[in-house]
C-alpha cells in the first residue's frame, strides 16, 4: 500500500513517519504524475491560501479531483481540511471543493492559542492525542458527512465516504491510530475495486 503526502508545504515527513508506523509505504508527492501510483493521499497542514496557490501553479487541483473521482481515499489535516472543503466562511474561493463541509479558518485563534488534548474519535478504540495549531473548524456538514469527533461541541473530524478530515495535526504525536484508520479506508477501497 502506497500513501502519498502532498509535499507543497506542511509536516510532510511527520505524516510519512505516521503512515509507515501504520504499516504502509509513505511517499512525498511533488509531481502530479506520482498520483497514478498511489492508493491514498494525505493533504497536510500549512497555510491553506498558499497551498491552494501552489496546487494551482503545479496543476494539482484537477489531478487530485480526478484521484478522488476514482474513489481513492484522501485525508486532509488542518489546512488540508480547508483545501478539501466545498465552502470557506471567509468568502475565500474553495480549492478542491471535494467534501460537503463548510469551514471557518483559524477558528481557534492564533499560534499562541495552540493546545493539545485527548479526543474521542468514532471508529477508534482509545482517545486520540490531538494537537491544534491555528486550527480550522467545521461549521456545517452535508447529509452524507459523518461527524467523527467534536471538541467543546464543535466539529473537529469528519468523514464522507472515501474522504477524511481533521482540524488537528495527528502527525505531531506518537499516536498513529488515525493514520491506521486511514489505511483501513484504503484497504476497503482496494477490496472494492478488485
Amino acid at each position: 500500500m502506497k500513501v502519498g503526502v502532498l509535499a507543497l508545504q506542511g509536516a510532510v515527513t511527520e505524516h510519512i513517519h505516521s503512515i509507515e508506523l501504520a504499516g504502509a509505504e509513505g511517499v512525498a508527492v511533488k509531481h502530479t504524475e506520482q498520483l497514478e501510483e498511489l492508493d491514498g493521499l494525505i493533504i497536510p497542514g500549512g497555510e491553506s491560501t498558499t497551498i491552494g496557490k501552489l496546487m494551482r501553479k503545479y496543476e494539482f487541483i484537477e489531478a487530485i479531483r480526478a484521484f478522488s473521482e476514482q474513489g481513492k481515499p484522501i485525508f486532509g489535516t488542518c489546512a488540508g481540511l480547508i483545501v478539501m472543503a466545498k465552502e470557506i466562511e471567509s468568502g475565500e474561493e474553495a480549492h478542491l471543493g471535494l467534501m460537503d463541509i463548510k469551514v471557518s479558518r483559524n477558528a481557534f485563534g492564533r499560534q499562541r492559542e495552540s493546545f493539545e488534548t485527548n479526543l474521542d474519535v468514532k471508529g477508534l478504540q482509545e482517545p486520540l492525542r490531538a494537537v491544534f495549531i491555528r486550527a480550522p473548524l467545521i461549521t456545517a456538514v452535508g447529509n452524507e458527512v459523518d461527524i467523527l469527533s467534536t471538541y467543546n461541541d464543535e466539529i473537529v473530524a469528519a468523514r464522507q465516504g472515501h474522504l477524511l478530515v481533521s482540524s488537528f495535526h495527528p502527525e505531531l504525536t506518537d499516536d498513529y491510530s488515525l493514520h491506521t484508520y486511514f489505511t483501513e479506508m484504503i484497504k476497503t477501497y482496494q477490496a472494492a475495486v478488485q
